[in-house]
Parts: structure tokens; sequence; C-alpha cells
């Protein structure tokens, strides 16, 4: 079942993947969220950042096997809760919650929204969730931080096990293992206020049972550069690139993809955007070769 559990790693890149248009402090007052708060900016004491961001992830294809394949889609859904601590703008905690839900066996990417939990075919449920952190290491460079988070496992089995079904041999949910997440962002606004640029690093050590795990004792790097326009302080549109390398540290197996995308984001209210984005995994090794569609609210208040 390795060869779709790439976009385990995926679904939780794009989380912080969108993004705004950073300015001094001093400016804020007159700029739309989107322009204001890129994944690089923390907010202040007392606010509050939600963000729900949903991902489904459908593939016919695989570097596995030639031609096409029964279908397969991963559907999660992420909720993301920060708050801001101290007076400067430097400490945000909170937590993040996600839920999943899977079909395999060639039916309809759709079916991913039927929570019907048909035996051999589909699952359901929360998986997981993460005590995080988000800092500003620097205090002169406001626009570099890190995002620090654990993920707990909630499955007890990664694959369920069943009878064949359409040539699949168990329907798998999410990691059986801890996740310890360290993301690096960094944004750099060009001349003019119409273009920038925001690059992250993302590393994965995930840990645990070789035996509970495709991914436990195996260490993700992910780059992403990501390119925004904004014709407007109220809509942006982007287009991005992302590498996700996977290290064998003991578990024997490695990975590697690369993706390409684009999206767009608009502030629907002073608090509340919304934001879509499309991407396709244009190669790889040990992966699938598939697509995401996303879908996401965020409120600062």
């Amino acid at each position: 079942m390795k060869n779709f559990k790439n976009h385990i790693l995926f679904s939780g890149i794009l989380m912080c993947s969108f993004i705004g248009f950073s300015q001094n402090d001093t400016d804020n007052q007159s700029r739309s969220n989107i322009q204001q708060y890129t994944p690089s900016k923390l907010i202040g004491k007392g606010q509050w950042d939600l963000k729900w961001f949903n991902n489904l992830y459908t593939q016919t294809e695989s570097t596995f096997s030639d031609g096409t394949e029964p279908r397969q889609t991963f559907f999660t859904s992420t909720l993301e809760v920060y708050t801001g601590v101290g007076s400067n703008k430097r400490w945000n905690v909170g937590a993040i919650f996600e839920f999943r839900s899977n079909v395999v066996a060639d039916r309809s990417a759709l079916d991913v929204f039927k929570f019907d939990g048909e035996t051999g075919t589909a699952r359901s449920g929360l998986t997981s969730f993460a005590p995080s952190v988000k800092f500003v290491p620097f205090a002169s460079l406001s626009n570099f931080s890190i995002q620090s988070s654990l993920f707990i496992p909630l499955v007890d089995n990664e694959t369920e096990d069943f009878l064949p079904v359409n040539g699949n041999g168990g329907v798998f949910l999410d990691q059986n293992g801890f996740i310890w997440q360290n993301r690096f962002f960094y944004d750099y606004t060009f001349p003019g206020d119409k273009w920038q640029l925001f690059t992250e690093l993302n590393t994965e050590l995930s840990f645990g049972d070789k035996e509970e795990s495709f991914a436990n004792n195996s260490l993700n790097l992910t780059p992403g550069v990501f390119l925004s326009y904004f014709p407007s302080s109220k809509f942006t549109v982007l287009a991005l690139a992302q590498h996700s390398q996977r290290i064998d540290l003991g578990n024997d197996f490695a990975q590697d993809f690369t993706a390409l995308g684009g999206g767009v984001k608009y502030q629907l209210t002073q608090a509340l955007n919304i934001e879509g984005l499309y991407t396709n995994f244009v190669r790889g090794s040990n992966t699938g070769l598939g697509e995401t569609f996303n879908i996401g609210l965020r409120a600062i208040f």
C-alpha cells in the first residue's frame, strides 16, 4: 500500500503553503489579512488564528506499474487553532487535529464524502492530533519563523486487512506512529508590493515500531517555493513547486516526488478568507502519481 501514502505528507505540507503578503507592523491596520499574515508571520497576544483546510488526493497511476490502476482517493480535513502569547508577536501556541476518509478499489473520488465504512473499500475517522508552537527565533527578522508540532496517532491499525477486492489487499487510513514536524518559513516582498516569494523547508521525523507503520524510522525533507501576485489587497494568485525526499533511517523504504501547482486566495470579510489550490505529482519514485484538490478557510481575530 506504499504507492499512495505520499499524500499523507503532502496534505500536511499544504496546510501552511498558502501565502499572503507580509508588511511591517506599522502598515497592518490598512491591509487585509492575506497581505499581512503569511505562514512566516505570527499573530499578537490575545488574537486567534483558526484554519480549516481540506485536501482531496486521488490517483490512478503510480511508479509501481505502467498504465492506469484502480482509483484510490484520500481525503484529509485539518483544523489548526493558535493563539498569541507574549507582547512581541514572537510566540504562538496551539493544536492541530486531522480527520481522514479514504476509499480504494476503483470507487469514485467523491465517495470519500459518504463516510460509509464499507468493508474492504473505505475507512474514516479522527486519526491524529498535535500540540504545536510557532515562534520567531530572531527579533530583527519577523518574516522568518519556525512551527514545531508533535503528531500523536489515534489509529489502531494503519492498514485494515481483508480479503482482496479488485486487486487491493487493505484500506490504509493514516500513519501509526509519532511524527515530530518542524517547518521553517521565510518570505520576501519585492519592491512595488505586487509580488512576493515565499519559501519553506518542512522536516518530518517519523518514529515508532517499524512493524506498525511504513514511515516509522524515516526522515522527510520537503523544500517548497511559492510565488504570489496581488492584483488587489483582497485577492492573490500563486504558483508553487515542491519536492519531497524520504530518507531511510532503518525502515527499508525510501521515497521521493515532485509536485507543481497553483491557487488563489480571497478576503471575504475583515476576519475571514477563502483559498483554493490544485497540485499535480509530476514525477517520483516509490510513489503515486496523482493530483490534489484543496479548499480552506482561515479566520484571524
